[in-house]
């Protein structure tokens, strides 16, 4: 993950913060399709949050179709190019 500095006193969330810097990520290319990202252990120690936040990030980029969670693996970028079926 790159350089990152979390602004508590903005007015977007902190889990949306993190997020935002997982997305940058999968944008440049830093996390590639199939890519494990960061856990919520790795997300609690870098950034300095507590783990339901790290959690809510995490459903965050799920919830926009980022990544998926598979249990007891963990979570992977997936490929948005593709076409979602109905």
């Amino acid at each position: 993950m790159a350089a990152s500095e979390i602004d508590h006193e903005s007015a977007t969330p902190v889990y949306q913060q993190i997020a935002a810097y997982v997305i940058a990520d999968i944008d440049s290319g830093a996390l590639p399709v199939g890519r494990r990202i960061p856990s919520e252990s790795a997300m609690v120690q870098r950034f300095g949050v507590a783990r339901e936040t790290a959690r809510n990030a995490v459903a965050y980029l799920r919830d926009r179709g980022y990544v998926h969670t598979v249990p007891q693996r963990g979570t992977f970028v997936l490929d948005r190019s593709a076409p979602v079926a109905d």
